[in-house]
């Protein structure tokens, strides 16, 4: 008699548990019809794509998620949260699993990655929302790499698309109590 290649056993359902309670989603509604995959603008850079990223939490695979680039090479553009049909919210669970990985000290292959959420959230704490040439000035100072993308910079500029002064939300003390401490001043990703 053969034996069987696969070894069965009982999964730990805790990971999917811990995720899903983070995210405010249920992964476990994702049928693998990878629209989430068809939508996704940076699938491409991905080692795992998005519905196998949910697929490997359910098998409580951990260590492998919290290892992959995926979890943040996403940007969370909402994307293949918006055109799910379970309404799993997939750029959620990246979050909830970036959040997780850093708890544990997993820090990503790519420390730019690190850098880019962080500047992402400054941002968000500072003005309430993303202004772009502060990302973008935060990023490149951070990663000591002022001048690579000069050209690209003023092509943006010409064309319009980086505005020189930032626009804040009305209510920016409800933005900031979204962080920790409530002013905007608390832990960023990895700090």
């Amino acid at each position: 008699m053969p034996k069987p290649a696969l070894k069965l056993k009982k999964l730990d359902k805790s990971f999917a548990d811990k995720v899903n309670r983070l995210a405010h989603t249920d992964s476990r509604m994702c049928f693998q019809c990878r629209a989430c995959y068809n939508t996704c603008p940076f699938v491409q850079a991905m080692d795992y794509s998005p519905p196998a990223i949910l697929r490997l939490v359910l098998l409580g695979q951990e260590k492998t998620v919290l290892n992959s680039t995926t979890i943040w090479t996403c940007v969370g553009c909402n994307t293949c949260s918006t055109i799910c049909p379970q309404r799993v919210d997939m750029a959620a669970v990246m979050d909830a699993l970036r959040q997780i990985a850093l708890e544990q000290g997993v820090m990503p292959a790519q420390p730019e990655a690190l850098i880019f959420h962080n500047a992402i959230l400054d941002s968000i704490k500072k003005y309430g929302r993303t202004h772009k040439l502060d990302v973008m000035i935060r990023y490149k100072v951070k990663n000591l790499d002022l001048f690579s993308d000069v050209d690209v910079g003023l092509k943006m500029f010409v064309k319009r698309k980086l505005d020189m002064l930032p626009s804040r939300v009305k209510n920016l003390v409800q933005v900031r109590s979204l962080f920790p401490n409530g002013n905007g001043n608390g832990k960023s990703y990895g700090k």
